[in-house]
């Protein structure tokens, strides 16, 4: 297995021969911060818990998104290829290992998808004021579900202040070059609410 930095690339195909399918898993946490202390003279309100959800946008030859039917997220579980399949939207982040995956056929994803780009986006970030200052222990993973799960690589984001009024990221992209499939560690912070508006923004 290994592991990447910031901007490092990696071929998948020479990492595992026979390579056909993937499981992408995403994983964070909350990060902690000290308790909310009131006066007898203010008000209480409850912090919501940080809602994270991952989205698989598949851009064509042209690195673009050619139709909301090619994104893949929580309301829309799976690709009509089949290809792309979102395995379920956790709310809270919670608990060890991946929070969210998303499985991958490579070998009958259509030839005119050269790109699937890994979103993670903050779930009402601007009304509840949340944004990726406040997520930690950040990670994409990719795993071999082709050949005993095996995990190839993986990409731990840094805890930046850069992150600090960020309300979505890009952790990294998978991609096809020259009859091999790739996978790109980025780890960019955006400030776009929702997962409609990063495509608009950055992928029309």
């Amino acid at each position: 297995m290994v592991n990447l930095q910031k901007g490092q690339k990696i071929s998948l195909t020479k990492e595992s021969t026979g390579l056909k399918s993937v499981m992408v898993g995403l994983g964070w946490d909350e990060a902690q911060h000290e308790p909310i202390k009131f006066s007898l003279f203010s008000k209480r309100s409850k912090q919501s818990n940080i809602d994270c959800d991952a989205s698989a946008i598949l851009l064509n030859e042209n690195g673009k998104c050619s139709s909301n039917l090619d994104v893949v997220y929580f309301g829309s579980l799976k690709h009509n290829s089949g290809c792309v399949t979102h395995q379920g939207d956790n709310l809270t982040g919670a608990g060890d290992g991946d929070d969210e995956q998303i499985l991958v056929d490579l070998v009958n994803l259509p030839s005119k998808y050269n790109r699937i780009v890994f979103v993670v986006t903050i779930y009402k970030a601007d009304e509840r004021n949340q944004n990726f200052g406040m997520i930690q222990n950040a990670f994409i993973r990719i795993v071999d579900t082709s050949n005993g799960n095996k995990e190839l690589c993986r990409f731990n984001l840094s805890n930046d202040v850069i992150y600090n009024d960020k309300t979505s990221m890009v952790f990294g992209e998978l991609y096809r070059h020259n009859g091999e499939w790739k996978f790109n560690a980025i780890g960019e912070g955006l400030y776009s609410v929702g997962i409609s508006s990063i495509v608009n923004q950055h992928y029309r």
